[in-house]
């Protein structure tokens, strides 16, 4: 039978993996492997994708994925537990080695002393999700953030080890192998093979560290000094399990140290251990984990052991590991052929090789491979691990899930969960603070505008302070606390896990519109900022949906456009604040979905990428992190209202207040800026906002969107909203303003991301868009009598 037709608690060993490329080679390095058990836990609501817990962690396939799995279902649900016997729990434990007396098992490639003075580099990698982020923010004293899902690192960030000069640390991506399935996991694979790091720190999360050490065993391939940071360990205390941490430095040959990135228990051990490596060129002891007296005869070893010799020359003269280059040439690595140069004929002995390998074993190249790692990972488990009983965080997130992600309430209560949230943000907390911040602004505004009547200050220089910086800048301030509402809520659902089971539930409803759960994560972000959004589609392993997605991100409503929302709200609808929120965020989406429809089938045709995603455990999401989002959140507002917005101001009040023969004029229309205003005017007037003043505020948010506002609260100084706007073509604006192109920075992420191309075409396609839908709105209005 296929793994499909698995039903809820039952269990089953897999056979054998379907599919082709880098989808199956995925599935091999997740731990898909024949032999392997596998159960069936829950589905998502409408019946796809499911979840499978195998190797100790839950992980999402689709009902399409699962049905290229064969397998045999057991007679017993419940996991096997490991065999290891509880009399080593009451052992007394030997003594952690220190420095200098880890043996020769991982000292006996010891190369010469890196002179005093030199930098120390290195690279920390783990699987996604295990706390890299967390060790790096410990190791460097940085404040990166950190969160309950994967993919939070998409990019490379050094730090230098907190006391020691001359090292410099890099936190990669996460990767489960140095197969790369997506393209920040090339990042990582890139920077070993071409940077060449002196140490390595491979943290591994203790509680599943079965599935973790299948990364460990691929690192120690690169022939780098490396230390294993055994994260978690008060996790595994806590739930009664235990690790004989000796033994397994003895049997992987690299240094082991058990911490708790969270708890900084361990680090200043860790951080002594990996300069000592890295000093002194500690290697790894060992690198051939194939058994020989296997039950194939030794093939695998026969086989990785026939191509070093064979392509020994050509990773010498490239300077790439012979071991890792013999084992991705098992796989059939196209890029790691491409750099070794080899010619035809030692291409046709090594393909000769491969298949007297899959004659012996009785399986294909990439399952024997894979096969020959975990068979390897169980020995060393069965050696030196007793297993925890079941976590409090696992047993917690599932009665929790009963309910996030049950068949009946787990969409409901996404809904109401975001609704609450919008509520809170922009109905109770957010705009209670807002108005004390408003009150604030405007007393200091007050007090500084006496002081300067009192010193007989130029009447152009008070116009600039507080008609111009003070009304313009203040403005934007007001809203900053409604903003920082919005991220800490935000914030409590990525590190709390929820995220993940998110793209879990939406899965199917996506692929509808042609993408994948996974894309729902970056467009969630994109609520708080839409150049973190961009970047984190470099999770999605599929080109066509990291497109996808970079070009939908614009329409999940960023924070930056809180300002514009909440100033128009309390001019036209003070009781309705958050219905009026809450209909803007939603009208974004829908307008999203019909894009991604039209894209799907057209210019974007094509199946989304599978999904396959690692659902942590619910965690109580850390002050420290949560607070070190939200001051890194609040800090880039106001460093952009007193940059961006404050330069904008400036800009706004001099055009305004001069004319073209720098005479300052009495009424702003015969100003440089309404002339300027007036060229773009006609643009809008269809939509039934044709004044310069509103086309002036339009231009500035190309800048950042706050900028519309401190630019139309500088231009209508004086005049009342109503006299420029109904209530109606309030409303025409905001949907315009919701739906035209996003900031600068944004546009460069894409840019950066997509290339110069696609970010020109973000640009005029947001503007179209959000003019047509403008102009529908406008329309409407026309016919039903509301205009």
């Amino acid at each position: 039978m296929t793994l499909a037709e698995l039903k809820k608690g039952q269990s089953a060993k897999i056979c054998a993996v379907g599919g082709e490329g880098a989808l199956r080679q995925h599935f091999l390095d997740m731990g898909i492997i024949p032999g392997t058990e596998i159960t069936y836990m829950k589905a998502a609501p409408m019946g796809d994708p499911i979840e499978f817990r195998v190797w100790g962690y839950e992980l999402t396939l689709r009902v399409s994925e699962a049905e290229k799995i064969q397998i045999v279902q057991v007679a017993d649900a419940k996991r096997e537990q490991d065999n290891t016997t509880d009399s080593r729990k009451n052992d007394t434990p030997s003594l952690h080695p220190g420095l200098g007396e880890m043996g020769i098992y991982h000292v006996k490639q010891r190369g010469e002393v890196i002179p005093k003075g030199e930098l120390l580099t290195f690279g920390l990698a783990g699987n996604q999700n295990c706390g890299k982020t967390t060790l790096f923010n410990q190791l460097t004293g940085s404040n990166q953030h950190v969160g309950n899902f994967p993919g939070v690192t998409v990019d490379r960030k050094d730090g230098q080890i907190r006391k020691q000069e001359n090292t410099l640390v890099t936190d990669l991506p996460g990767i489960y192998s140095m197969s790369p399935y997506t393209s920040e996991e090339i990042v990582t694979r890139e920077f070993f093979l071409n940077d060449r790091p002196r140490g390595i720190i491979n943290i591994v999360d203790a509680t599943n560290i079965e599935r973790n050490l299948y990364l460990t065993m691929q690192l120690i391939e690169l022939d780098i000094p490396m230390v294993l940071a055994l994260n978690m360990m008060d996790e595994v205390r806590e739930n009664g399990g235990t690790i004989d941490v000796n033994k397994l430095e003895q049997t992987l040959g690299i240094p082991v140290v058990p911490i708790s990135a969270a708890k900084n228990e361990g680090i200043d051990e860790l951080i002594d251990h990996v300069v000592h490596v890295a000093k002194y060129r500690e290697r790894p002891g060992r690198m051939d984990f194939c058994d020989a007296e296997g039950p194939d005869g030794g093939a695998m070893h026969r086989c990785i052991h026939s191509i070093m010799h064979l392509i020994e020359d050509h990773t010498h003269h490239y300077k790439i590991p012979t071991r890792f280059a013999a084992t991705k040439l098992v796989e059939g690595d196209q890029m790691i052929e491409e750099k070794l140069h080899l010619d035809q004929n030692e291409k046709e002995m090594i393909e000769h090789i491969i298949c007297q390998l899959e004659k012996e074993s009785g399986m294909d190249r990439q399952a024997a491979l894979a096969n020959m790692r975990f068979t390897f990972i169980d020995k060393v488990c069965q050696a030196t691990v007793v297993k925890p009983h079941e976590s409090k965080e696992h047993i917690r997130s599932q009665k929790i899930d009963r309910i996030l992600t049950g068949k009946y309430t787990a969409i409901p209560m996404f809904v109401g969960i975001m609704l609450l949230i919008f509520w809170l943000t922009f109905g109770v907390i957010g705009a209670w603070l807002s108005d004390l911040m408003d009150l604030g602004i405007g007393a200091v505004t007050e007090l500084c505008d006496k002081a300067l009547q009192a010193a007989h200050v130029n009447e152009v220089v008070h116009s600039l302070v507080i008609d111009g910086i003070f009304t313009g800048v203040g403005s934007v301030l007001s809203f900053l606390p409604t903003i920082v509402t919005l991220f800490f809520f935000l914030s409590l659902l990525e590190d709390s896990g929820y995220m993940a089971r998110v793209a879990f539930v939406m899965d199917k409803l996506l692929r509808k519109i042609g993408l994948s759960g996974r894309s729902f994560v970056p467009m969630i972000i994109g609520f708080g900022c839409s150049v973190p959004a961009i970047m984190a589609t470099r999770t999605l392993p599929s080109e066509r949906d990291r497109k996808m997605t970079i070009l939908l991100t614009p329409f999940m409503s960023c924070s930056a456009k809180l300002p514009i929302y909440a100033f128009f709200t309390a001019a036209f609808f003070p009781k309705k604040g958050a219905l009026v929120m809450s209909l803007m965020y939603f009208t974004g989406i829908l307008v999203g979905i019909i894009y991604a429809v039209i894209m799907d089938h057209t210019v974007f045709r094509g199946e989304p990428v599978p999904f396959v995603m690692e659902l942590p455990n619910y965690r109580m999401p850390g002050a420290k992190s949560v607070g070190r989002l939200i001051w890194d959140k609040a800090k880039d507002f106001i460093s952009r209202a007193f940059t961006i917005i404050f330069l904008a101001t400036i800009i706004i009040w001099f055009l305004q207040t001069f004319d073209t023969h720098l005479n300052i004029v009495t009424d702003s229309k015969d100003s440089m800026l309404a002339l300027i205003g007036s060229l773009v005017a006609p643009v809008f007037a269809p939509l039934g906002f044709g004044d310069w003043r509103i086309s002036t505020a339009l231009l500035t948010g190309f800048m950042a969107k706050e900028s519309v506002v401190s630019t139309l609260t500088i231009l209508i100084s004086g005049t009342a909203m109503s006299q420029i706007f109904t209530p109606f073509h309030a409303v025409v604006f905001l949907v315009f303003t919701l739906l035209y192109t996003p900031c600068v920075a944004a546009i460069a992420s894409v840019k950066r991301e997509l290339g110069g191309k696609w970010a020109v075409l973000v640009v005029i396609m947001q503007c179209v868009i959000a003019w047509i839908a403008a102009f529908a709105v406008q329309i409407f209005g026309i016919v039903t009598g509301l205009v």
